[in-house]
């Protein structure tokens, strides 16, 4: 019999929302812990209306989707299709219909998750503009169909939901730019998590919600993220890879954060983690990790702490042994190859390095890898009547790159 998980949308709504414990949100309430643990049970009890509509000011979604069921109201199956109703909505997209509906067949997981892992691998070669809006909806195909389904395959379908929320907040934040959306998004793919019982996925998309925090300097927002990340991950089993990319979303914060001492201490435990290995395979959605993603993140890391010759060392050996479907990834790598040089006074080869950046986003947008280019650029100052500076304004400030920028 599978273990009872409680009411696992409040608690991925509270976790996202900051509140890492039930007396946290006891005491942000002003109620005691011991109505929190109720209203997390498997049978939540109606929130008094006062009570109710502080909850969901603190929370920001209404009482149905935060896994309450209205006095008198529905079955258990009409409580799910109002909730992933309210989550369509809450997106803007078109609203799941709540009258009742035949079960899908049990085939009905395996043709969903196979849309899923279409997406997965498309990422790294479609525009982000044209995969979103596939992403999402594909995300309102699973809302609608989680209600039909039961046991494994509500289980299977609700994960295979949680990583196409994921996949849409990782557009949203690294290709979009847009944190708030991302981090709205990154709820979506918890409570499907939640409905999973997945708690690696709930773990990828904890750290992932730390970026958002890490990118603004609020460390300890960040924090607070990886630890409920990693304490999801104890729950795995969690492969070495995994642990090793947790350590690697740290050290990104840390870094982002001012303290790059603490981050390289982070990427060599996580090194230490790949070299022992585990006997746990990782989940096949960890497709955007390895161990030259990990010397990516450490050579960015000896960039941003000033040991110039090593980053230097480090992100070639990256440029090296980069997949060449790697092409986001090349460009990341490529303007802290630029970054470096830049760094160590050399502007030529600061500007033929970013010059090879801005040639491969032609080919594959990435706005990591143009923020990137734009820093280089700002290094550059100091050089800026330099004839290579000037070539390099040329193409950064052409018509092409430009409107490109402007309009994602």
């Amino acid at each position: 019999m599978p273990r009872p998980t409680g009411n696992a949308r409040l608690k991925a709504a509270r976790l996202a929302a900051g509140y890492h414990s039930q007396q946290a949100l006891a005491d942000a309430l002003q109620v005691g812990v011991r109505q929190v643990r109720r209203w997390e049970s498997d049978a939540p009890p109606w929130p008094q209306p006062e009570v109710g509509r502080a909850l969901t000011r603190l929370l920001g979604q209404e009482l149905e989707a935060l896994g309450f069921t209205p006095p008198g109201g529905s079955t258990a199956a009409q409580s799910r299709r109002t909730v992933l109703a309210a989550t369509a909505a809450a997106v803007g997209l078109a609203a799941v219909p709540t009258q009742a509906v035949a079960m899908q067949p049990a085939t009905a997981a395996d043709d969903y998750e196979a849309v899923t892992r279409s997406h997965r691998r498309l990422y790294w070669s479609v525009a982000p503009a044209t995969l979103h809006p596939a992403a999402l909806a594909h995300a309102t195909l699973g809302c609608a169909l989680l209600p039909e389904t039961a046991g494994q395959t509500r289980q299977r379908t609700a994960a295979a939901l949680a990583e196409t929320w994921l996949l849409a907040a990782r557009i949203e934040f690294f290709d979009m730019r847009d944190a708030g959306r991302a981090q709205q998004t990154l709820l979506r793919a918890l409570q499907a998590a939640g409905e999973a019982d997945d708690p690696l996925m709930g773990s990828a998309v904890l750290a992932h919600s730390a970026f958002i925090p890490a990118w603004a300097g609020d460390r300890d927002a960040a924090v607070e993220r990886m630890v409920a990340a990693r304490t999801y991950a104890r729950r795995g089993p969690a492969s070495a890879e995994l642990l090793a990319w947790l350590d690697a979303v740290e050290a990104e914060c840390e870094t982002r954060c001012g303290n790059p001492r603490t981050a390289l201490h982070l990427i060599g435990h996580g090194e230490g983690l790949l070299a022992a290995g585990s006997d746990h395979g990782s989940p096949e959605w960890l497709d955007w990790f390895s161990a030259v993603r990990l010397a990516a993140f450490k050579g960015n890391t000896q960039l941003k702490a000033g040991h110039l010759p090593q980053a230097r060392t480090t992100l070639l050996g990256v440029l090296d042994a980069l997949d060449a479907t790697e092409e986001k990834q090349r460009t990341v790598v490529l303007g802290d190859l630029a970054a470096v040089e830049a760094a160590a006074g050399r502007p030529d080869e600061a500007c033929a390095y970013a010059l090879r950046a801005l040639d491969q986003l032609e080919r594959t947008w990435y706005a990591m890898g143009m923020d990137r280019v734009r820093e280089v650029r700002r290094a550059l100052a100091p050089h800026q009547h330099e004839t290579c500076v000037r070539e390099l304004d040329d193409r950064l400030y052409g018509w092409s790159t430009t409107v490109s920028a402007l309009a994602r």
